[in-house]
């Protein structure tokens, strides 16, 4: 009997191929990047027919910054665009956006942006959409056992109750159930620094589909990827029928 529930609760994605796809046309990587809007649009119109709750889209790493300065300035340019075109319609259709990573590497401007966005959306409640932007899943955990650490000293935490819980509560996301499938698309085989806490027993689907050419098939394709799984947790087949049944 398969373990997994039939669709997940929570997907994430590494958005991978923008350069590439556009390397293929003759076209420089912001073109891949512009064309990478439409494959967002397919998939959050994808989970919001699913009844998927929880979207988790890779957009910009913290190592991204080391990419040549003309490729930065266009994300951030397309960035600030696609906040000011497409969350009246994220709005209309009650997606919850919010914005994950290291938020003060950005302009004011862009900050500032964000921020109204993730206000005026907060109430919503058909999909959460979670952009990670600046994002690095160590520099995560490093900045929640920086909040345990100074809740230590101020004596509103004692060492010895700093364990799993303790550190969870204080990352990102630390209110939505996490990642029970992650797609990364490009053909690459890695997590690449993504949401490295939650991800403990993830399942992962990998495509070669590059990320522009991303559309409802292929997430259809790894949904139905997923609901063959046997998710175990460290148990045996036997035993997660077992508690299968009794929830039954």
């Amino acid at each position: 009997m398969n373990a997994t529930s039939t669709l997940p609760c929570h997907i994430a994605i590494v958005m991978d191929g923008n350069g590439r796809w556009a390397r293929l046309r003759n076209q420089p990587r912001s073109f891949g990047h512009r064309a990478g809007k439409k494959a967002m649009r397919e998939t959050v119109e994808g989970c919001l027919r699913q009844g998927i709750g929880t979207l988790t889209l890779f957009a910009f790493s913290s190592e991204n910054w080391q990419r040549p300065e003309s490729e930065v300035r266009a994300l951030m340019a397309l960035f600030m665009n696609a906040l000011d075109k497409e969350v009246d319609a994220l709005h209309e259709q009650s997606v919850r956006l919010r914005f994950i990573g290291d938020l003060e590497a950005f302009s004011k401007s862009l900050q500032c942006r964000m921020h109204e966005v993730a206000t005026h959306t907060a109430k919503n409640k058909k999909l959460n959409l979670n952009l990670a932007v600046s994002y690095g899943g160590r520099w995560v955990i490093s900045q929640a056992a920086r909040r345990a650490a100074a809740d230590v000293v101020r004596g509103e935490l004692k060492i010895e109750d700093i364990d799993e819980v303790a550190l969870g509560c204080r990352m990102n996301l630390s209110d939505l159930p996490p990642p029970d499938l992650l797609i990364r698309t490009g053909g690459e085989h890695r997590i690449s620094n993504f949401l490295l806490w939650q991800m403990a027993y993830t399942e992962l689907h990998f495509t070669d589909t590059l990320w522009p050419d991303f559309d409802r098939h292929c997430l259809q394709k790894a949904v139905d990827d997923y609901g063959r799984r046997e998710r175990r947790y460290g148990r045996i087949g036997s035993q997660t029928t077992r508690r299968q049944q009794d929830s039954a």
